[in-house]
């Protein structure tokens, strides 16, 4: 199986900071729009982000010195109490120096954009936030180059208003709220969550070490992400925008970055859409899956994968959603506890990279799967491809309108105590290989569907027991079809071959595990030609899924020879195809 080392994936991105988001989450102020990356199906506009809060004015920085129990300022719109540091009014205040239990507080106005340069800064406070925004128009936060920043919180806090809980993070804020800078902050947060803003978060760079109770990173009406190394050891999830009340909040968009993310419960989670164009993710949930959602990534909405390298092991499901995944680009490396991929609505794949699913139950499930293009490798104990739309009158073996369409691709299926393919509606195949390495025994089968498969080009090989619930591609299909059940079972790695009446070669293939029928569809197979099949035997080529190409095969045992007379040519059984027609399923 495929390891999950980290490949590199070099693409091109603009320099300018893509901007997104969601015009209803907006509290009283301006929006700033901008047109989002092309290479994206989902445009956001209205996000909190302007190109000058970029810009570091180091003329006008006030200097806020922290100092063990105590600090000093040369600000006037800063008040001093003891150990609690308290910004009243707009401005630039560069903070440096330690606080043992003390605490960094903005209550500006609503009209206020106020902007904090922690230029190695250490807050340590016992009962609440160490950096508490309460009100502002926004809050910007830099980390200045060449700086660690640490802030630490209690296991408790002391909350003016119990109802509330706020703040609930070690750095929290009421308003949105900016991050970003060359330096690096470290956050423990003892409490719940390490950083959190109750409106939008940007974070546009930096270098994050976040170990929190509850939740590592959130935006509650969104998280837009352009770049950062992160850190993440989570307790709830690690990464999550959760706006439940507004349909037009709860998003989350990355656009680059590198994550390392352990996080008991959802590696990153967004009440509405993931969008995600490119970067480096390694996550990891640990939670129980029959008592908490662990899935690597959950959007309720939407997930969409445009460019990246991604490593998930999950104790639930990798990649989630309630309604669509769509994968247009990027690798993935999926090892599940539950199901590889999994969305109600629909599922495509269409991507330069490949989808490695070395574990789960099912690999592949929605109503709607479409594969356009990618190496796609599913290890699955119950099916590999599962269209289906859920439990419909009359039984699982009536048609509920699922569909499985494949456009292209090189497929790899194996699966131990399923179906390689199952559609609880219809299969059409237009192009692509696929290969099925089917279950260990009845009454699973290679290939399973409710409605028609109608295959009209590609090549399809799938291996697995044989009894009357085989099922190959359907008779109304245009590419010609073998269907095989043969005399005795084969043993696991005993090689199948099919040749053409003059010795070439159709297909030599090695079945994981014993089998007894084999459903072959080829453009190579022509109506009025003879071929031959060998049981057994070597071939020289290399081998990749179970297919040998390139090598010379030196024959087996002839177990037959036949003429293609029909759509379907059936050997070993009464039936050539799916249900409608002859061979249907009972």
């Amino acid at each position: 199986m495929k390891t999950q080392v980290l490949k590199h994936i070099s693409f091109f991105i603009s320099i300018m900071i893509v901007l997104m988001a969601f015009a209803a989450c907006e509290k009283d102020q301006d929006s700033e729009t901008q047109s989002d990356d092309q290479s994206k199906t989902t445009t956001f506009t209205g996000v909190q982000e302007d190109s000058t809060d970029y810009v570091r004015d180091t003329a006008s920085e006030l200097n806020i010195v922290l100092n063990g129990s105590s600090a000093t300022t040369d600000a006037k719109g800063v008040t001093i109490n003891g150990s609690v540091v308290t910004i009243t009014t707009a401005g630039t205040y560069k903070v440096s120096g330690s606080l043992t239990d003390g605490q960094l507080i903005v209550s500006a106005t609503k009209d206020d954009v106020v902007r904090i340069i922690l230029n190695g800064a250490d807050i340590t406070c016992s009962n609440s936030a160490p950096i508490f925004v309460q009100k502002a128009s926004k809050v910007l936060i830099m980390l200045s180059e060449n700086t660690n920043n640490i802030l630490t919180d209690g296991a408790s806090y002391i909350l003016a208003n119990a109802d509330e809980d706020e703040p609930n993070a070690a750095l929290f804020s009421k308003t949105n709220m900016t991050l970003f800078g060359t330096g690096s902050l470290t956050v423990k947060a003892n409490y719940k969550d390490g950083i959190s803003s109750k409106d939008g978060l940007i974070i546009k760079s930096g270098t994050y070490t976040v170990t929190a109770i509850d939740d590592g990173i959130r935006g509650k009406d969104y998280l837009v992400i352009n770049n950062g190394n992160f850190t993440i050891k989570s307790g709830g999830d690690g990464i999550k925008s959760d706006n439940t009340s507004d349909a037009q909040c709860g998003f989350v968009n990355i656009t680059n970055g590198i994550f390392n993310i352990n996080a008991v419960a959802d590696g990153i989670s967004a009440e509405k859409d993931i969008v995600i164009t490119d970067g480096t993710f390694n996550i990891t949930t640990s939670g129980n899956a029959n008592s908490i959602s662990a899935k690597g990534l959950k959007g309720t909405n939407l997930v969409e994968i445009n460019g990246g390298i991604f490593n998930i092991t999950s104790t639930d499901d990798a990649v989630h959603s309630n309604t669509k995944v769509a994968i247009n680009n990027g690798s993935l490396y999926l090892s599940s506890g539950d199901d590889g991929i999994h969305a109600a609505s629909e599922i495509s794949v269409s991507t330069t990279g490949e989808v490695i699913i070395a574990k789960s139950y099912e690999g592949i499930e929605s109503a709607s799967i479409t594969i356009n293009s990618g190496k796609i490798s599913i290890t699955a104990t119950n099916d590999g491809f599962n269209a289906t739309k859920g439990t419909v009158a009359g039984g699982t073996e009536s048609n509920d309108g699922s569909r499985l369409y494949i456009h292209g691709g090189i497929i790899y299926l194996s699966v131990s105590n399923g179906d390689g393919i199952d559609s609880n509606g219809n299969i059409e195949m237009t192009a692509g290989t696929v290969l099925v390495h089917g279950p260990q025994s009845n009454p699973e089968v290679g290939v399973d569907y409710n409605g028609t498969f109608n295959i009209s080009g590609g090549l399809l090989v799938v291996s697995a027991p044989g009894s009357n619930m085989t099922q190959g591609p359907s008779t109304s299909s245009s590419q010609y079809s073998l269907k095989l059940i043969t005399t005795s079972t084969n043993a696991a790695n005993t090689l199948f071959h099919l040749e053409d009446a003059e010795g070439n070669d159709i297909i030599t293939f090695k079945p994981a595990r014993s089998y007894s029928s084999m459903i072959i569809s080829s453009p190579a197979l022509k109506n009025g030609s003879t071929y031959k099949i060998y049981i057994g035997g070597t071939d020289t080529g290399s081998e990749s899924g179970g297919l040998y190409t390139g090598g010379t095969y030196t024959p087996g045992t002839l177990y037959q020879s036949f003429t293609v007379s029909s759509t379907v040519t059936s050997i070993g059984s009464s039936s050539s195809g799916g249900p409608g027609g002859p061979g249907g399923r009972p």
